[in-house]
């Protein structure tokens, strides 16, 4: 088929108009429409670029290659002159490249360094439906760049599918166009029962289906696979199938050279089997392909909390993702998928994969804003705004790698409610030099930060090894029996300094093994895990390389490794707060437990670059895993400034006291810590005793039913006349109430008794105060004079509690605060228990009393009845 031929040219006129007049365009149109190849030739053929050049972002390194390969060979040119490309560790530009494919970090990076992006005339997000982190950013950057510096800069966006509501919204003035596409119906399979891949491995389960549908189907097939190593056992199951010696047999992920990808993508006169990760999911047209086989998993990029870092782990794709496969045998003539999962389980599925500023660790893309001039994170233009929390976790996290400083107090802003609540604001920082060049390490901060460090304790290679070591999960298998632990032991030695140190020669006893899964086995060695290392380990050492980083063997100096380890992982160091147990305080007021399978038990500091969570029974316990021993010389010599000798405070559980101490303090850790004589001041006194008292540890006698109902008292006052501007009590009220009610006090026996009303009248007016009990009064009086208490909820209206009897001759209906507020009336029997709730006494005594009477009167004979 000629380029001409392809869908996305029934819109070159319309596309050429909006990008002439608006400058932004959203192009939808399906897999195979041409979009990824075309645009880029069209806004070049028709004199849009003048002399600059159209940069393309894509979502992966493969598909970028591989389109600008074949853009190139359209346009009639050599890679890298016209049409080019520029992946992490590759680049083929040159002067005069017009045709630019990038990843997107690429272009963020360049919007860090160059903010006026000169020379680039376009801007194409390619396969924005994939909601890529840096895609996301990088999109807000660029229209704020068009906003400001650069309003000749054109912005199209594009995708087979997504959410154009929403970017239509968020680069309004802007057009949509649309193309269908020419697809053929693909017929889809399942599996009829749902299949354990730890018991019947994927790649059985894969080439056994390609048995199947062989023979029932002609072309090419695609099976989709998550990663490297189970495409190479897919690759070795097909090649050793009798049924299907006749065809070829490629793998095709991002890790593979050049040549090995591109003879994958190629056209045969053998019918052949692709298996690939996700990159071929989208972007990438393979022709001939008639049927897919699909694992239905993927790996994806997700922040890992124990961790601390982006990790890539596999899961199950989404129901649009699957859609997506499927469409890769509809391309030329109807097709045929099988799904490698139930009917069932697919309902089951989530329709969309949550885009990755919703579920990525921040850290790296705020230090990348950080570099373009954006200190105040708060106001930028995100196309989804994240949590606050992953926000500050980021901010906090690169305050402590040293990359960013303050640059202002913490800031809040009234949010303009009459509710009182406050919108809680990220103080400005600013990134530092060191930041700078954490920022030329395509990695995350921690280990950019790493090897900037190793780089001057002359030890890249090992924290090379120890940043691949991290990426997957651990592969040393924890619990194991006596004789696995004996055998680890004799081979690997004894380990006090890091349970990396352990890591590292279980990895490098697997690897001289040739990953023999015997010889794995009886060391608990996990071989599908500890086969990723080697390739994550190159993939770094060539980074390192890469940034002139000394990368050579020399001897491992094991302070230089843990002090590297430090500067990774200041955030999680902690003390033991004993020899005789593993109980452990971190920085940033944390508690945990050193886990008991670590080697690192003799060591009074220590860093944990694996924090686990772990909730049982309503409690969440943490469980610090992967330790490294350090020391407090270490602490002063790397964090001089983070060290401070104050006074404290601390809440004695024995004694149930607060008692002053002088404290040695690395940042919130306080490292060493002795009891003075002196008073503890007042202030620090009461909030630790509030803390108690909030938790349930300490009780105040005083703070009883008749003081919550005062609060509710107060809060409807608020609520029901707000003329007379009281404000109500909040939660966060009540922790201030109780810290005053604490001021003066400095343990629970002094609290026990303490009276609160005294606190809590103070928080009203004179006046307020005199109008609450004349409005919203404990009792009222009723017309035979009698007294009947009266109940007050957060929601519903007050409640008149008074026994049967008591409500003889009255018919009237209640209210207070002349008249502004019903009252209910809770008719109790003899007993106090509830007869019924009604606001029409009269209607009581006429169509219920009868009945009640009837029954009550058996009951309780000695009583008046009427």
């Amino acid at each position: 088929m000629s380029p001409r031929e392809l869908p996305i040219y029934e819109l070159e006129s319309r596309i050429l108009a909006a990008v002439q007049g608006q400058g932004r365009l959203i192009v939808q149109a399906p897999t195979g429409s041409g979009k990824s190849t075309q645009v880029p030739q069209m806004l070049l053929k028709h004199g849009l670029l003048g002399e600059g050049e159209v940069v393309v972002l894509q979502p992966r390194r493969l598909a970028a290659r591989m389109l600008a390969k074949r853009v190139a060979e359209e346009v009639g040119t050599k890679l890298g002159e016209i049409v080019g490309y520029q992946i992490r560790l590759d680049s083929r530009v040159s002067q005069a490249t017009r045709i630019r494919f990038v990843t997107e970090g690429i272009l963020l990076r360049q919007m860090s360094f160059d903010q006026s992006l000169r020379g680039i005339r376009a801007i194409i997000f390619d396969e924005f439906h994939e909601r890529h982190l840096y895609g996301d950013i990088s999109l807000a950057r660029a229209v704020q760049i068009q906003q400001t510096t650069r309003p000749d800069l054109k912005i199209i966006v594009m995708s087979a599918t997504l959410d154009a509501a929403l970017l239509k919204t968020y680069l309004a003035p802007c057009e949509i166009l649309t193309s269908q596409g020419r697809t053929f119906p693909v017929t889809v399979e399942y599996l009829p029962k749902s299949v354990d891949f730890e018991h019947d491995p994927v790649w059985v389960v894969a080439t056994r289906e390609c048995e199947r549908i062989a023979a029932q189907s002609t072309g090419d097939i695609l099976v989709f696979m998550p990663g490297a190593f189970e495409i190479s056992r897919t690759v070795q199951d097909v090649q050793g199938s009798h049924a299907l010696r006749g065809f070829l047999c490629y793998p095709l992920h991002g890790e593979l050279p050049p040549e090995q990808q591109d003879r994958a993508v190629a056209r045969y006169e053998t019918r052949k089997i692709i298996v690939s990760t996700n990159v071929a999911e989208t972007s990438l047209t393979i022709d001939g392909v008639m049927a897919v086989v699909d694992c239905g998993l993927a790996r994806v990029a997700r922040y890992d909390p124990h961790r601390g870092i982006n990790t890539l782990l596999i899961e199950k794709i989404s129901v649009a993702s699957s859609d997506q496969r499927a469409g890769r045998a509809g391309r030329t003539a109807p097709g045929i998928c099988v799904r490698l999962w139930t009917e069932r389980e697919h309902a089951q599925r989530p329709l969309q994969e949550l885009p990755e500023v919703k579920r990525l660790d921040l850290a790296e893309v705020v230090l990348t804003l950080k570099a373009a001039g954006i200190d105040d994170i708060n106001h930028f233009p995100w196309l989804e705004k994240p949590e606050l929390k992953a926000l500050e976790r980021a901010e906090g996290l690169l305050e402590d790698l040293g990359a960013v400083g303050r640059v202002g107090r913490n800031a809040l802003k009234p949010s303009g409610q009459a509710t009182g609540m406050e919108t809680r604001l990220l103080p400005p920082t600013r990134i530092t030099e060191i930041g700078r060049r954490m920022l030329r390490f395509p990695m995350h901060p921690r280990y950019a930060r790493m090897f900037l460090a190793a780089h001057d304790y002359g030890c890249v290679r090992s924290v090379a090894l120890m940043a691949a070591l991290t990426q997957g999960r651990n592969f040393l298998l924890r619990n194991v029996d006596k004789r696995t632990a004996e055998a680890r032991e004799e081979l690997f030695g004894e380990e006090h300094e890091s349970d990396f140190f352990l890591l590292m020669r279980a990895w490098r006893y697997a690897d001289k093994a040739g990953y023999n899964q015997e010889a794995c086995r009886r060391l608990g060695i996990h071989v599908q895990g500890v086969r990723q290392v080697g390739p994550l380990f190159q993939q770094f050492l060539e980074i390192a390389q890469a940034e002139g980083l000394d990368v050579a063997e020399k001897r491992i100096d094991g302070v230089a490794v843990r002090k590297c380890v430090l500067v990774g992982f200041s955030d999680h160091l902690a003390r033991r707060l004993d020899g005789g147990t593993l109980r452990c305080e971190l920085v940033h007021k944390r508690r945990g437990v050193l886990a008991r399978e670590s080697c690192i038990d003799q060591t009074a500091l220590l860093v944990a670059a694996e924090i686990t969570e772990i909730e049982s029974r309503g409690e969440v316990n943490v469980l610090l895993n992967l330790c490294t021993a350090v020391e407090e010389a270490w602490l002063k010599e790397i964090f001089p400034t983070d060290f401070q000798d104050a006074g404290g405070v601390l809440y004695d559980e024995t004694a149930k006291r607060v008692l002053a101490r002088k404290e040695r303090r690395f940042r919130d850790l306080v490292l060493d810590s002795k009891q003075t004589a002196e008073e503890p001041p007042e202030g620090e006194a009461a909030a630790l005793l509030a803390r108690e008292v909030a938790a349930g540890r300490i009780v105040l006698t005083a703070w009883d039913d008749a003081v919550e109902q005062w609060i509710i008292r107060v809060n409807c006052l608020a609520k029901w006349w707000p003329e007379l501007e009281v404000n109500p009590i909040t939660e966060a009220d009540r922790a201030t109430l109780i810290e005053q009610i604490c001021y003066g006090s400095y343990g629970a026996r002094e609290l026990k008794d303490k009276p609160v009303m005294p606190v809590l009248r103070d928080w009203l007016l004179a006046e307020q105060l005199a109008v609450l009990d004349v409005y919203l009064p404990e009792r009222i009086e009723m017309a035979n004079g009698r007294k009947a208490r009266l109940s007050y909820s957060k929601d519903g209206p007050p409640v008149m509690s008074a026994r049967i009897q008591e409500l003889y001759g009255i018919s009237s209906t209640f209210s207070l605060g002349q008249g502004r507020i019903a009252v209910k009336i809770e008719v109790l029997a003899p007993n106090q228990r509830p007869i019924q709730v009604t606001d029409d006494l009269s209607n009581f005594w006429r169509e219920q009393y009868p009945k009640v009477k009837a029954e009550l009167s058996r009951r309780y004979p000695r009583h008046e009845w009427r």
